[in-house]
Formats: structure tokens, sequence, C-alpha cells
């Protein structure tokens, strides 16, 4: 007779398939896409490239401390749930419960939207042929991928975010001749830094304004945290993809950006277009690769930016997967979703996150536009309470565990900075949730004010919400009492 279904669910486990390289390219690849393609224009035109690289650096420095708490509490205790599960032992059950279904969420309205990106994206090249086809040819795609095993999501993940890496580096090869006037006719010089009102175009609100889109590009740099359940040797892997992750995207980021506002003055037309994210024409990277002498520049940059979103969409299924798995595993969500398979998959879990991005897709193609909007706006806050999430956690952790009368040494991983860089990355955080869209504030505009910050309160409540159906059990958990004990984990 067989096992029962039960017994053999139990014996599953999840399988630590990703390498070093896959989780390299997981954390890079999670913060290069259109925001860096398409926004980046944006951003220039609206502050000027003194500003918009101010703005970009001081979010990438927050970013580093975000990444470091959590490189500290995921090789201590590498679990699929993450943050969901440090949110529980660290601040509060509801706290965690909280954290989870907002990451779920998240990762899964985003999915739906990369669904109806890729729409757009591929009517580049086949204008008659309908946005659904492709986006149910890129969903099975997707789901695929991370139906056969984890191993089999890293791999897909690192060559899409090669192709994206690749694409960045050619552009800051390309860019430097430019400016060095090798390439493109004659060297610009610093003209366009001091052109108008450059450097710093419309004062600090421009600055402040600019951090928020900064905060969205960066957003996806945290998927490493989930995959130190699955990775193979995450008392190395994790540090590493931490350490290195955050100099190289700065130097994507802060490089593109100092090669557009040399190449490009911020009066540009085309830097303002390139902002609503679907001319690829208008694209800063596709307009210096023209200069260049690159014939196909815009069919090359669309079909990289289609990359971008597979991408961001293949990771989004996967960390949504993830944590609505390790959620059931602990009893805030379905057990049902806690089932593997034998390639040790959750697949229920990958099933109705699926279905939940599908629907997105379907209420923006058959609806008005309304209903997915508000979805999109309600996520929209989501990676940033996530990121305040990971920094409270951190400093409510190592104070426990140096109170408990453990040693700082003994941790796998050490945050450098601590306490300052929590510190700091809350500050900061709070600085951009609050100026999310202060314009709106300022000018009355309840129902833009409404939309634009409707994440924060359904953050709130389904935190009120657990507190109060659990009651007494789902209290801060005090530092004395604190479980910070790590995970054993052998190396392969």
């Amino acid at each position: 007779m067989g096992m029962p279904a039960a017994s053999a669910n139990e014996e599953r486990r999840l399988r630590r398939g990703l390498k070093s390289r896959h989780l390299q390219m997981i954390a890079i690849g999670g913060a290069i896409g259109t925001g860096l393609f398409l926004g980046s224009g944006g951003t220039i035109s609206q502050a000027g490239p003194g500003g918009a690289l101010l703005a970009y650096a001081a979010i990438g420095i927050m970013v580093l401390f975000v990444m470091q708490s959590l490189g500290e509490m995921s090789t201590h205790l590498p679990v699929a749930g993450s943050f969901h599960t440090y949110g529980t032992k660290y601040v509060s059950p509801s706290f965690g419960f909280a954290m989870g279904w907002n990451y779920w969420f998240n990762w899964a309205i985003t999915l739906a939207a990369e669904l109806v990106a890729a729409g757009v994206i591929m009517s580049f090249w086949f204008p008659d042929v309908p946005s659904w086809i492709w986006a149910a040819v890129f969903l099975i795609l997707l789901a695929g991928l991370n139906f056969l095993s984890a191993k089999a999501f890293g791999e897909g993940e690192f060559w899409f975010a090669a192709i994206k890496v690749t694409a960045v580096l050619a552009f800051l090869v390309l860019g430097v001749l430019m400016i060095a006037g090798i390439l493109g006719g004659t060297a610009p010089g610093v003209s366009n830094w001091t052109t108008g009102e450059a450097p710093f175009v419309g004062g600090w609100m421009s600055v402040i304004s600019v951090f928020m889109i900064a905060g969205f590009s960066f957003q996806g740099t945290e998927l490493v945290g989930v995959t130190a359940g699955e990775s193979e040797n995450p008392r190395t892997d994790m540090p590493r993809a931490i350490r290195t992750v955050f100099w190289r995207i700065m130097l994507f980021y802060i490089g593109a950006i100092a090669v557009i506002g040399f190449l490009l003055p911020y009066t540009d037309p085309s830097l303002l277009a390139s902002a609503n994210n679907e001319d690829i024409t208008a694209s800063p990277f596709t307009l210096v690769f023209e200069r260049a002498g690159i014939a196909v520049a815009a069919g090359m940059m669309n079909a990289v930016i289609l990359t971008a979103i597979l991408s961001a969409g293949n990771s989004g299924l996967y960390a949504s997967t993830r944590m609505l798995y390790a959620m059931a595993k602990e009893g805030t969500a379905p057990r049902l979703f806690a089932r593997l398979n034998e390639r040790g998959v959750p697949v229920m879990a990958l099933l109705a996150t699926a279905v939940i991005g599908l629907f997105g897709f379907l209420t923006e193609i058959m609806g008005d536009g309304g209903a997915y909007t508000w979805l999109m706006n309600v996520s929209g806050l989501s990676g940033f309470i996530v990121w305040v999430g990971i920094a409270w956690c951190h400093f409510r952790f190592r104070r426990a565990y140096v109170r408990q009368g453990h040693s700082v040494a003994d941790l796998p991983y050490r945050a450098p900075l601590f306490p300052i860089g929590p510190i700091i990355a809350l500050i900061m955080l709070i600085v951009v949730i609050i100026g999310q869209n202060v314009q709106a504030i300022v000018n009355g505009q309840l129902l833009q004010v409404a939309s634009a910050y409707a994440g924060l309160p359904a953050f709130l409540l389904l935190w009120v919400i657990h507190r109060i159906v659990t009651g007494r059990r789902s209290r801060m958990v005090a530092l004395d009492d604190m479980d910070v004990e790590g995970l054993e984990i052998k190396a392969p």
C-alpha cells in the first residue's frame, strides 16, 4: 500500500537547489527593470542629472542598510517564510501575519501588471495579435518554470537577469565612448550639466519626489531573502549576494543616470515621454544606442525590456508562492497551500498565485481600468512596508539576541553598522511612504490621496483584525521571551 497523502507531504521538503550564481542574479535582476530602462529618463527631466543622481544614491544607501539587516537574519534563520517568519518571531504574530499577506498580494498583483505590460511590448512586433494571447503564453511559461523546481526557476532567472545586465553594461561602455567623443560625433562635455537649471532642477521637492521613483526601481532586491530557504549553502551564499549586489546595482543605476545626464539635456522631451513606460523609442537607452549607430536599437531594447518584464513576473510568482507556502506551514493560511509535489514545489500555492495574477490581468483588459488601478495602488506601498518590517525586525532581533546572552560573533553574518543602519533605513522609509503623493495632499485632492496611500490602511487593517481575533496571543514579543535560535544548515 502507498503512503497516505498527508504522511507523504510531511516527508517532502523544499529543496536547496539554488546555487550562489542564482542568488547573485536574482538579487541583481530583481532591481533592474523598466524603472531603469524607461523610468530613469523621467527622473532626470524632473530633478535634473544632479538631482536624480543624489536621489538614487541616497535610496541606494538605504537599500544597502535594509539588505544588511536582511542578510543577518536570513543567514541566521534561512527559511522560505523570510519576512513573515521574522515578523512573527521578532515583533508579533499579528505583524508577521500582515507582513506575509501584504507581500504575497504585492507580488501576485505585480504578476498581473507584468502580464499587461508584456502584451503592450509584444504589440511592437505583432500589432494585430490580441494582448490576452501573449499574457496566456507568458503565464504558462512562467508557471511552467516554477512548477518544475526551484533550480529551474533559478536557472530561468539567471538567464533573464544576464540579458538585462549585458544590456546595461553595453549601454555604459557605449555611453562612455560617446562622452569621450570616440562615437557619435562631438563630445558633449559638461554642457548638459550646466544648461538651464541643471544640475539640480526644481529644488529639494523634486529630489524628494524622485526618492519615490528610485525606491520603486530598487524594489525586488529583497527577493534574495525569500530564496534563503532553498539556497544550497545560505551561510556563505547569502552574505556574498548581499555584499556584491549593492555595488553592482549602484554601478548600473548611478552609471546609467550619469551617462544619460551627459548625453541628453534634461529638457529633451524624450526623457519625459519615457516616464510613461510604454514608448520604447523614447527610452534613453534606445536613444543612446541609436546615436551610437545601432540601427535596430528600438527592437533590441524592446526585447531587453520584455526580458525584464518576464524576469519580474518569474521572480514575483516564485516569491509569492513561497510566502503563501510558509504562511500555510505556520497556520496563517489554509493548510492546502503547504502541499509539495515530489520535486519540492508548493504546487497549490503556485496555482493560487497564478490565478490571482490572471484575475488582475482580466480586470484590466475586460474592465474600464478602474479596479485594476486600485489593485495596483494597494500593492504599490507593499515593498516599502516590507522594507520597514525588515529594518524593525532586525533592530529587535539583535537587541534580544545580545540581551539573552548570545555573542554577536556567533552570527554567520553581521550587519556592520548596527544600530545606525536600520534606524536610518526606518527614518528614510517613513519619509518615502509619507511623501508618496505630497502634492495631492497639499492640493486637497482626496481621491488621489486615497488611491496613492491605499496600501497602508490595507496593511494596518490586516494587522488589527488578526490582533483582535487572536487576542493576547498576538501581543508584541518581549525581548526576553523572543525565540532567537537559528537554523543549522549542513553545507553540501
